[in-house]
């Protein structure tokens, strides 16, 4: 049978070793549902230039018709003007969207997502989905037991 430093992969500290106070502070805030509300919320600043890949791929149209305008400079296109069409269908003066992208890796009108080549950033998109998915688990677990 294993013991409880097993059970929770944890080890017994060695003789002189001092605890680890910021993890205990840590866990404090976590139990208190403190945690949450400070460091996970959101990203702390802007997200990070849309993947190089992902933006080479974006597509160029002709427009066919002047009544539309880019998003971003509002000024509008002329028939036969080439635009970047973004996966979100928006289409923006090719320079116009590359300079935005440059920037941060959403759509400027609606905010849809291109990937990044910051990993960090990905991993924090990919906790939050889970998070979201965990939510939702729990709560059709709670509803399966009590309605």
């Amino acid at each position: 049978m294993a013991g409880y430093f097993e059970e929770m992969g944890w080890r017994e500290l060695d003789e002189g070793e001092q605890p680890d106070h910021l993890l205990h502070m840590a866990r404090f805030l976590m139990d208190f549902g403190m945690y949450e509300d400070n460091f996970t919320g959101e990203w702390p600043r802007l997200p990070p230039p849309a993947a190089k890949e992902a933006v080479k791929n974006l597509n160029e149209i002709v427009i066919d018709n002047d009544t539309t305008n880019c998003p971003i400079c509002l000024k509008a296109f002329n028939s036969g003007d080439k635009a970047t069409k973004m996966p979100c269908n928006h289409v923006f003066h090719p320079a116009c969207i590359l300079t935005w992208l440059d920037k941060t890796n959403s759509c400027p009108f609606c905010r849809y997502e291109l990937p990044t080549d910051n990993e960090g950033y990905e991993a924090f998109k990919k906790e939050k989905k889970r998070a979201v998915q965990r939510k939702e688990d729990i709560d059709t677990l709670h509803n399966s037991m009590f309605s």
